[in-house]
């Protein structure tokens, strides 16, 4: 099996998600996933234990111009590399998940001629807006799977696939481990913050301009504000711990640590989020065409978070409206449970089923023919 979702961490994490989940169906499977040297996948993926396979990055300039004229070179050269990786690694299904790295495999499995017959494809579309990626891939895909509803794609939905160890996490159960990893306060109402892997300086600048107000309030904080940025927040004495760090590793621990969430709402960090089952207030990032909103609103609508214009969040907002919610526990547990029934915890089986049963039936065509790659 191929994944392709390289770039963010939002493509990575559900392809690896869904790689974990065909693992733990199909011991004797074989997964590889796609990705390029500019992606956060020649970090995560390894990390992981899957192979890694780099193909060259073929980007969509937004504006006309010479890079724009560029794309079908780059993207033919690309295509071609993915096809020998493919037959390298002798697929039998190719998993996409949008992003650039997912074109070029899309287009290589359709076109895979070496086998007189195309790999069949799953595509797994996790925002609520299709990105262009998984419109052109649904053209001729073989099983299309959507996180909601209104995707813009004819998909079965199924949820966004998360990780096993996230999936089947207990945060009371594992809640004073992780206040000691963190070196937290045991007791103190907690707010964990972040902006998705590479911070947000919105986010950054509200909360620890606020940090002052949160300490006198009895709050303790976990702030992780992106590898490339840095924050001040103030001291207070005796106040319960603010801890800063560029990256969270372990957010596992970091989800059992907290007692509300502050972040941006990218379709993978609203998944993790709702199906740990915790509150949070969903700031969207105010660019793109509206998907970090549409991605929180389902989980808002049903109760299990808050939804706040970028533009709003200051110093201000959150001195004045994160210590009423941290100190109004019968609310938190309201929204907690909410935020648990929106969450899709089966995803990443429901993904990895799917792709196991097109394999299967491929490499039955396959052996049907007379000949396997094996053979020849």
């Amino acid at each position: 099996m191929v994944v392709a979702g390289g770039g963010t961490a939002g493509h990575i994490e559900p392809a690896l998600a869904v790689a974990d989940a065909v693992s733990r169906i199909d011991p004797t499977a074989r997964i590889t996933a796609l990705g390029t040297s500019r992606g956060l996948e020649v970090t995560l993926v390894p990390e992981r234990g899957y192979d890694l396979r780099l193909i060259p990055p073929v980007p969509l300039p937004r504006k006309a111009g010479l890079d724009l004229a560029r794309v079908p070179g780059r993207l033919v050269g690309s295509v071609a590399a993915t096809r020998k990786i493919l037959d390298e690694v002798d697929a039998d299904v190719v998993i996409g998940f949008g992003g650039y790295v997912a074109v070029p495999a899309y287009l290589a499995a359709q076109m895979h001629l070496r086998r007189r017959r195309r790999i069949p494809i799953v595509i797994h579309e996790a925002n609520a807006s299709a990105g262009i990626a998984n419109k052109v891939g649904a053209r001729f895909a073989d099983r299309v799977l959507a996180a909601v509803d209104g995707s813009g794609l004819d998909a079965t939905v199924v949820g966004i696939p998360v990780r096993g160890v996230l999936a089947e996490l207990d945060r009371a159960e594992l809640r004073a481990k992780a206040r000691h990893y963190f070196s937290l306060d045991d007791d103190a109402p907690t707010l964990l913050v972040f902006g998705g892997s590479q911070g947000a300086q919105r986010l950054n600048d509200a909360v620890s301009g606020a940090a002052e107000a949160l300490g006198k309030n009895g709050i303790g904080v976990l702030h992780a504000y992106g590898p490339k940025n840095s924050i001040d927040p103030a001291v207070v004495e005796g106040a319960p711990p603010y801890r800063a760090v560029g990256y969270l590793k372990r957010m596992d621990l970091a989800y059992s640590a907290a007692d509300l969430v502050m972040c941006r709402s990218g379709a993978m960090t609203v998944a993790e989020v709702s199906a740990t089952g915790l509150p949070a207030i969903y700031v969207p990032l105010p660019h793109g065409n509206g998907e970090q909103r549409l991605n929180a609103l389902p989980v808002v609508e049903a109760g299990g978070g808050l939804l706040v214009d970028d533009a709003t969040v200051d110093a201000d907002w959150v001195a004045r409206e994160v210590p009423t919610l941290l100190k109004d526990p019968a609310r938190l547990q309201q929204m907690s449970t909410a935020a648990a029934g929106t969450g899709h915890r089966d995803a990443a089986s429901a993904v990895a089923t799917a792709a196991i049963e097109l394999a299967e039936d491929f490499r039955s065509g396959r052996r049907g023919a007379g000949r396997s790659r094996r053979d020849r």
